[in-house]
């Protein structure tokens, strides 16, 4: 055993995102790049860092290569440490068989043995598919001062969207009085960040007790929760006031990175005082030629432009070719858009190359039936032919 350590973090960094699509078909969700430099788990992986929690599990299970090669020795985010640092977690062969993660819950059953090397006092729960900036040590001293035995960060959310998450009701004193997960007719609207600081002890003994019974689903919020508080667990919330966005789905990623262009969302990446680290490759000065136009956009180094680039995220690598236009778009890292092609509201995948005079997405006031319209996606390492078409809410996974 290693000395102990305060705090583990417990990074779920498995799931498939099959909501991204073809985005998601070669890597792991908290793998997909994001905001010009950054990949989605840099987020949580900072916010490990920056709150001084420096232990780190990484729990990967789907298409891992990109994310455990990505994430490497931990050494972008100060995680490269003789003892404790980050380590990438898939499942494993044990004596008794091998078996997926199950559930959120089944995949830190499954890794106890990592948590209890540092026998720590509290293990904190995080998602790697969320945007957000959050001091974890606030949360941690919350949860210390109401003596709880598991504290749920949570954000309000509009009564429409309330359904989407695990909803919670709570006293005067913020201590959970009834929780549901995903529920059809909502009865507030605090829901779930999907982050949990729980009390190790306690939590272990939940942890066994839902592995052994065979009728459960394995989940933190159908499982465990629920029966903390029928067992009256003391389980409070923490109010989280900033920016929060699950990028799950193609709508949510495309706006999250939108997001970051837009001064009048909270959410600042220039904080000197909460650096968001990643891994980027060394790549020369971005280059805009003679012929280019780039208005509020984010352009990354390495980039070459001699089109027009307006309201978008462009990211390292890519080349931007003499009367192309780029509108309201992501273009993620290596991506060629060659003469003439025009990508409005769309999202252009890894080393994707767009051939001449192609047409991908529309402005949506342009679109003849608003039902129809939604953001264009270009899948990864995907070639389009000259003057290709792509329509709003189309999803091209292969070459055409």
């Amino acid at each position: 055993m290693f000395n102990k350590k305060e705090c583990v973090a417990m990074l779920l960094a498995g799931g498939q995102g099959s909501r991204l699509y073809a985005l998601t078909e070669k890597i792991a969700k908290p793998a997909v790049p994001f905001g010009g430099k950054y990949r989605i788990i840099d987020f949580a992986l900072s916010n490990c860092v920056n709150s001084g929690i420096d232990t780190v599990g990484v729990l990967t299970q789907y298409q891992p290569l990109v994310l455990n090669d990505y994430i490497g020795n931990g050494q972008p985010w100060d995680l490269d440490r003789v003892h404790g640092g980050v380590s990438t977690l898939p499942p494993y062969q044990t004596s008794s068989g091998a078996q997926w993660y199950a559930g959120t819950a089944n995949a830190i059953y499954q890794n106890l043995s990592f948590i209890e090397r540092y026998n720590p006092e509290y293990v904190i729960i995080l998602s790697g598919d969320h945007i957000y900036k959050m001091d974890y040590s606030k949360m941690i001293n919350f949860h210390k001062e109401k003596n709880a035995d598991c504290t749920i960060a949570v954000i309000d959310v509009p009564q429409e969207e309330a359904s989407r998450f695990g909803i919670m009701s709570v006293d005067s004193d913020n201590l959970i009085i009834d929780f549901e997960e995903k529920p059809k007719q909502p009865k507030s609207t605090l829901a779930s960040m999907g982050v949990y600081i729980f009390n190790f002890r306690i939590l272990k003994d939940y942890l066994i007790e839902n592995e052994n019974d065979k009728e459960a689903s394995k989940d933190f919020g159908k499982n465990i929760i629920p029966s903390m508080l029928e067992n009256n667990e003391k389980l409070f919330a923490y109010n989280f006031e900033g920016y929060w966005k699950d990028v799950g789905t193609i709508d949510s990623l495309w706006e999250a990175n939108m997001d970051l262009l837009n001064p009048n969302v909270p959410i600042d990446i220039y904080d000197p005082a909460w650096k968001i680290f990643s891994r980027n490759p060394v790549a020369p000065p971005h280059f805009v030629g003679e012929n280019a136009y780039v208005q509020n956009s984010m352009v990354t180094e390495g980039t070459y432009i001699d089109g027009t680039v307006d309201f978008s995220m462009i990211f390292e690598g890519v080349t931007i070719e003499k009367g192309a236009v780029v509108r309201d778009s992501i273009l993620m890292p290596g991506v060629r858009v060659r003469s003439g092609a025009v990508i409005e509201y769309a999202i252009i995948g890894e080393n994707s190359d767009i051939g001449e005079n192609s047409v991908i997405g529309e402005r949506p006031e342009n679109c003849a039936d608003r039902d129809e319209w939604g953001v264009a996606v270009v899948g990864y390492d995907i070639k389009l032919s000259p003057a290709s078409k792509v329509l709003p809410k189309e999803i091209i996974s292969k070459n055409i």
